[in-house]
């Protein structure tokens, strides 16, 4: 198991804007655009000048090989190569197989998507009355790139009052989806498996080494206190948690999360990113902490969370991170140079999201309760069959099921099924169900399955996959 590797944030200088006189401030552009303009006009010039040296200097010496440098450099190809960073990233499989299997229903095949992580519920209409709304006010200009105030507000007031933690809206930072907020995150990673399949990647693309500490099914995949400490180093910099967690739907009851608190708590250098974009797609008896309320981890904290999940909002692309100004700030540092502020429309709909009510009200409600029908079905479904491990998720709306009891089968004219790539591959062959193999989580014996869909149509995938499978015997004894 590799160190995680040392990566840090650097302090910067404040820069003030000093008020000036607006005539001086239009002196002072005009000046520059004719600077500007004549830089411009020379760079130009000696380009030509250089372009016109060379053929000219080619022509005295040989007219015809002028010519031909000339045509040579014309039809050179161009340079298609990457940064190392950009190639050590993988494509998502999650996007991949989600892509693939809406190019197959478009195709007229038909295929049940059950890969993607989004709710097949629409906006609920208070919130998608808010967006309408915005438009028709025309609120659809920049917002300020951390967020309107109305909506850091907001979500100062939800974090306060159901998560107990207390945060100004200069500690708040509204960005394109909870993605973009974890992206900017990232440093050096620790990462417990199983991980959302964008965590390692991100790493990478920041620098960063991603270290994974393993998981087991016969443990709900919680990760185990002695493991992480045992893998803690120097270099040690973010921990990321993710309860209720995608792909498992396992969440980390309280008293786990202490003990890791404890273990953080001893490491100056470590913070921890907690993401809990599905904190409000929980079944009881489970309850969901907020890692930042623990004793002694709220300036250690950076709290992740979003509308796509329990408020069906995906579209709306819309999340935010909360912590300690000092890391907000150098997120948003990030974010004023690559997509600056969020969409205004969307700020306003999640505004009225916020106001739906404690955990999302009625509507988040009414969600939860057909997404637990759902697991209910699936989790009994599933157990009918021979060889396969179950982990009963307690939030999230995904299964995380071992299948690797079938690994081994050999089917006529289809390859040896050596791992959930492979058992994903003949599954979307043979029951035409988009799946996602669990190697992109971290786990090969694994597959993941979303029941974001009607109950009609997951009891119909159920179908088709138990029938593929009986071409599959069960390979190894469980």
């Amino acid at each position: 198991m590799a160190a995680a590797a040392s990566y840090s944030i650097q302090p910067t200088s404040r820069i003030v804007n000093q008020p000036q006189p607006k005539s001086a401030l239009n002196s002072r552009s005009l000046s520059f655009a004719s600077q500007f303009q004549t830089f411009s006009l020379n760079v130009a010039l000696l380009l030509i000048s250089l372009s016109i040296f060379r053929v000219d200097r080619c022509v005295q010496l040989h007219p015809q090989k002028a010519s031909a440098l000339v045509r040579a450099e014309m039809s050179s190809e161009v340079d298609v190569s990457l940064s190392p960073r950009v190639n050590s990233v993988k494509l998502s499989k999650t996007v991949a197989i989600t892509d693939q299997a809406t190019a197959l229903v478009q195709a007229g095949v038909p295929v049940i998507r059950l890969a993607a992580g989004e709710p097949d519920f629409n906006t609920p209409i208070p919130i998608a009355e808010a967006g309408i709304n915005a438009i028709r006010e025309g609120f659809t200009r920049y917002t300020p790139n951390a967020g309107t105030l109305e909506l850091r507000t907001a979500i100062c007031h939800k974090l306060k009052e159901e998560n107990g933690i207390s945060y100004t809206p200069d500690q708040i930072l509204v960005s394109n989806g909870a993605k973009q907020s974890i992206l900017q995150a990232v440093l050096a990673v620790i990462i417990p498996a199983l991980f959302w399949v964008s965590y390692p990647e991100m790493a990478r693309l920041a620098g960063a080494n991603p270290v994974i500490l393993p998981t087991s099914i016969s443990e709900n995949f919680l990760l185990d206190p002695k493991v992480l400490e045992s893998s803690l180093t120097e270099k040690s910099r973010l921990l990321i948690l993710c309860s209720p967690s995608n792909p498992t739907g396992s969440v980390y009851p309280r008293k786990l999360l202490e003990q890791i608190a404890e273990i953080v708590a001893k490491h100056p250098r470590l913070l921890v990113m907690s993401d809990e974009i599905y904190e409000h797609i929980i079944y009881a008896p489970a309850t969901h902490t907020c890692f930042a309320s623990l004793p002694g981890m709220w300036d250690r904290t950076l709290t992740v969370n979003g509308f796509s999940k329990a408020f069906a909002m995906s579209g709306w692309r819309l999340g935010y991170l909360a912590g300690p100004k000092n890391f907000v700030s150098a997120c948003g540092k990030i974010q004023s140079q690559s997509t600056s502020g969020a969409s205004s429309i969307s700020q306003k709909a999640a505004v009225a999201a916020l106001g739906l009510g404690y955990a999302g009200g009625e509507a988040v409600a009414d969600m939860v309760k057909a997404f637990r029908e759902r697991r209910d079905v699936l989790v009994k479904s599933f157990g009918e069959l021979d060889g396969v491990k179950i982990s009963e998720p307690q939030g999230a709306f995904y299964l995380f099921l071992d299948f690797s009891s079938y690994y081994g089968s050999e089917v006529d004219g289809f390859s040896v099924i050596n791992g959930s790539e492979a058992l994903c591959r003949y599954l979307l062959d043979k029951a035409q169900g988009a799946l996602v193999p669990g190697d992109a989580f971290g786990d090969d014996t694994c597959i993941r399955i979303s029941y974001a869909e009607s109950l009609s149509t997951l009891q119909e995938a159920v179908e088709r996959i138990k029938s593929a499978l009986v071409a599959l015997k069960p390979a190894v004894a469980v």
